[in-house]
């Protein structure tokens, strides 16, 4: 049974798959802007069961898993769905492919990410986690749509296949990506956070389309820079996959 604290965080986890539903529903009708942004908001419902579990003191197992298959609907298909109506139909078997195996490997992060909640250091994350790939699909159409026009008429190399390819790659890698779980400072300078945020706010307020698809974009490679900098250190990197 679910007990009754449980039952926001469960329905905001709800929500994020209706926010996932609704844009593969926008991609099939050729409302590529809808989806994305429906995409961005699961995000931030994504966001706020967790935080919103734990406050209530109402985690729970039926909660972890429900959020697993959330996640799969909102940030794995809903997103591969979208690319490939967009832009990779005409790719065909290869570009289906590709949307396959983003949805196929982000099932296998979250499947790791399950097994190995507890057992790793929580201040990073093992491979891209599946929200930031999909969010770097879905900020793609709106940064065309804000910098070329209509994302219906934008047509792209082959090599933005290979994209998608990398994506997937990623979330199955051993990469570490910072989960900004631990914001090592904020204690002793309050202060000077809180001026860096509102100047982040301020940033991405002027232009959301353009910088939100930079941060994305910046995220990813954050991940490659600290892999290079620990393999340059030797310092050993977590299994990406452990025995089931």
């Amino acid at each position: 049974m679910i007990e009754k604290k449980c039952i926001l965080p469960n329905f905001l986890t709800v929500m994020s798959m209706f926010c996932g539903f609704y844009s593969i529903v926008s991609s099939i009708q050729g409302n590529y802007v809808a989806a994305a942004y429906a995409i961005l908001v699961a995000f931030v419902f994504d966001g706020l069961d967790g935080k919103v579990a734990r406050a209530l003191n109402a985690t729970s197992k039926f909660g972890v898993q429900l959020d697993s298959l959330s996640d799969l609907v909102s940030f794995g298909v809903a997103p591969a769905v979208l690319i490939y109506m967009w832009l990779l139909i005409p790719y065909g078997r290869l570009g289906w492919m590709a949307a396959f195996l983003f949805v196929a490997c982000g099932a296998l992060r979250l499947a790791r990410f399950n097994v190995q909640a507890g057992k790793v250091d929580s201040t990073f994350f093992v491979g891209l986690p599946i929200p930031s790939a999909a969010g770097i699909i879905a900020t793609s159409v709106l940064f065309v749509k804000d910098v070329f026009g209509n994302p219906t008429d934008f047509s792209i190399p082959v090599t933005y296949v290979f994209m998608i390819y990398l994506l997937a790659f990623l979330m199955v890698s051993s990469l570490p990506y910072y989960s900004f779980k631990k914001v090592e400072g904020i204690s002793k300078r309050p202060f000077n956070i809180m001026v860096l945020f509102v100047l982040f706010i301020f940033i991405i307020g002027m232009y959301p389309e353009v910088f939100l698809f930079l941060f994305f974009v910046g995220y990813i490679f954050s991940g490659l820079l600290l892999g290079l900098l620990r393999y340059k250190k030797k310092i050993p990197v977590e299994d990406s996959i452990e025995e089931i």
